[in-house]
């Protein structure tokens, strides 16, 4: 009874097993006869094999296999190894029933009685088609990022150990840091950074930043290989793993020094454009200021003289008129300046001998340098003509002197000389040709390169307050370049000060066709003119008439053209003066009209400005530059009245 008991709970037991087996579905768990037949079946076999129990039990189970696997001989290697090692394990591709083929993981147990006799092998079988599938693809997006972050080539993209030493590195970080693979894997990051950085601790820094924030970006300057710096814009951001762990640190380095040359070359040339606008409303604005201020030292200065010669001779009082005509004199030097400087002076081109002018002026040079400074000449026996106004060239000479001795306070030596030149490709804006240069070195404290640079900006000086205009070197550069030629600078600190002025040679042509303005010894000075005075400001015009009857000459006032035009159809006129600059009808407007009615009517134009008026032959009219002396006005008078 009781080993009935022991049977029929041993069947229970099988039967429990056997139902626990059959109710699996995602494995296949079937049984194989020493000989590879299968002799059991279980529900997930006939799921993800397809074939019923019926139709695969007591065959022989290399039906699962691709038939080049069979060929090979797989499913017999499989069996002896389980039946050698007890356990064979291994994936390869299986087929269905159907056909198709899918990836399985297969383990097969050898089953043996006590004794040690083979009985048969236990074989289960799990379908991993999906998985691998996966996997794979994981290994495809793993792999195309490699090789994309590998072929990147403008990014330094690598990785880096949580203490910061390189574990990857790709082309681009090659390219652009110059190390192999081989030689920068392993090595600290702050390889890269420049000693100055390294010192500051500014990679551990910057490691640190990215640990707490997650994510570290700056700008600033890198090493390569070569020991060349680049600016580079840089991210580092931490990675961890699922726990928080900090597994090392993405990083991405791309070089921007181009973009940054760029955007500096963007700003300057923005900075540029800023400045010649601005230059240009300066030079308007002074432009017009000299204009006006011309008028007013009209009025001072033709007054002053007037006044000069209709005044007792009374030491006392001559001086004191003189000290004004003086300060009157140099508010016109400065109106000049500003003139020379806005473009809008009136040149006087004249064939000029550099030697002969330097030394004629070597009298009023020794006077204005004082007793501390010495000056040397070094001049050609001969050189070339120049073509330039002698007085504005006298001024700039002189301007760049009395700056060589500022530049000397203790006093020194200033060397002045002169040489032909010849540029066959040119010097900087200068045209190929040949070129007078006339030199002007000082051992003076010399400039730095910001202040060279700043030097010839107008306003610009170094002197102190009440000691320069600023518009000195601005009027040598205005002259220069209305001559054809230019201004150079050379200096440094502690080495003195070298000022170049170029001028190109003359052709014969220039020098034939330009005839100096000489005052012209006739009895014209003397004969008694009826004249036409036009001038809209009163003081001026005022000024002009008394300068006009005191030379013995009969004056009609006129504030407008068309008043000087009814004065014209009702009086007779020996000579019109007229102002340039007026309302309604300009002095170049009205000249035109008065050539039109009378056309040999001499004209002189009398203004501060060096415009060219538009029309035919009103370019060429007689011009008298304010402010204007009696003498000048005599002068001017004696050319053009016959």
């Amino acid at each position: 009874m009781e080993v009935l008991d022991r049977h029929v709970t041993s069947l229970d037991e099988g039967g429990r097993f056997r139902l626990l087996v059959d109710a699996i579905t995602d494995y296949a768990i079937y049984m194989l006869s020493p000989e590879g037949i299968v002799t059991s079946w279980n529900t997930g076999a006939q799921r993800f094999k397809g074939y019923k129990p019926s139709e695969i039990l007591g065959e022989h189970f290399s039906r699962f296999y691709l038939e080049e696997d069979r060929a090979e001989g797989v499913p017999e290697r499989a069996l002896a190894t389980a039946a050698e090692e007890g356990r064979f394990e291994g994936e390869g591709w299986r087929r269905r029933k159907d056909g198709s083929r899918f990836w399985a993981h297969v383990v097969i147990d050898s089953i043996r009685r006590p004794s040690g006799e083979l009985i048969g092998y236990a074989k289960i079988t799990r379908d991993l088609t999906e998985r691998r599938a996966a996997e794979k693809a994981i290994r495809q997006s793993e792999e195309q990022f490699r090789r994309l972050v590998q072929g990147v080539s403008d990014y330094a993209i690598y990785m880096l150990d949580p203490d910061g030493n390189v574990s990857s590195w790709n082309f681009g970080a090659e390219r652009i840091k110059g190390y192999r693979p081989q030689e920068i894997i392993g090595r600290h990051f702050s390889t890269f950074y420049t000693p100055e950085d390294r010192e500051a601790g500014v990679p551990q820094t910057a490691l640190d930043i990215a640990r707490a924030e997650g994510r570290f970006e700056r700008e600033g300057w890198r090493v390569r290989k070569d020991g060349s710096r680049f600016w580079a814009s840089v991210v580092i951001d931490v990675i961890r793993d699922e726990e928080g762990d900090v597994l090392g640190f993405a990083k991405i380095t791309r070089d921007i020094t181009e973009k940054m040359e760029t955007q500096r070359a963007l700003e300057q040339a923005r900075e540029e454009l800023f400045q010649s606008q601005k230059m240009e409303a300066i030079g308007q604005l002074t432009g017009g200021i000299a204009h006006d201020f011309n008028n007013l030292l009209m009025a001072v200065l033709g007054s002053l003289e007037i006044l000069k010669k209709r005044m007792p001779q009374d030491l006392s009082l001559t001086s004191l008129v003189d000290n004004a005509m003086q300060g009157a004199q140099r508010g016109a030097a400065l109106t000049q300046r500003m003139l020379a400087f806005s473009r809008r002076q009136e040149l006087h081109m004249e064939p000029i001998d550099v030697s002969g002018l330097v030394r004629g002026m070597m009298d009023m040079l020794s006077r204005s340098l004082g007793p501390l400074t010495v000056i040397e000449t070094s001049f050609p026996i001969r050189l070339p003509t120049i073509l330039t106004d002698p007085n504005q060239l006298e001024m700039a000479i002189l301007n760049l002197v009395v700056n060589a001795r500022d530049a000397m306070p203790s006093g020194g030596r200033i060397m002045l000389r002169a040489s032909e030149e010849s540029l066959p490709s040119g010097k900087g804006p200068l045209s190929p040709g040949r070129y007078v240069r006339i030199a002007v070195i000082d051992e003076g404290e010399g400039m730095d390169a910001k202040t060279l640079e700043q030097a010839v900006t107008p306003f610009f000086t170094t002197k102190g307050v009440g000691k320069g205009t600023g518009l000195g070197l601005s009027m040598v550069q205005g002259l220069a370049s209305q001559s054809g030629g230019r201004l150079m600078m050379k200096s440094s600190l502690g080495e003195g000060t070298t000022a170049e002025l170029w001028f190109p040679v003359a052709m014969m042509e220039q020098v034939t066709g330009v005839t100096p303005d000489r005052p012209q010894q006739e009895d014209n000075a003397a004969r008694r003119l009826r004249i036409v005075a036009v001038d809209d400001d009163g003081l001026v015009l005022m000024n002009t008439t008394l300068m006009l009857e005191d030379l013995g000459h009969t004056v009609f006032e006129a504030m407008a053209g068309p008043e000087a035009l009814d004065i014209l159809r009702n009086q007779q006129v020996d000579l019109v003066i007229c102002d340039h600059a007026m309302p309604r009808m300009t002095g170049a407007q009205l000249a035109e009209a008065i050539r039109s009615e009378w056309p040999e009517m001499p004209i002189i134009l009398a203004t501060g400005y060096a415009e060219i008026p538009e029309g035919a032959g009103i370019a060429n009219l007689p011009r008298l530059g304010k402010p204007f002396s009696q003498v000048q006005l005599a002068e001017a008078i004696s050319r053009v009245a016959s």
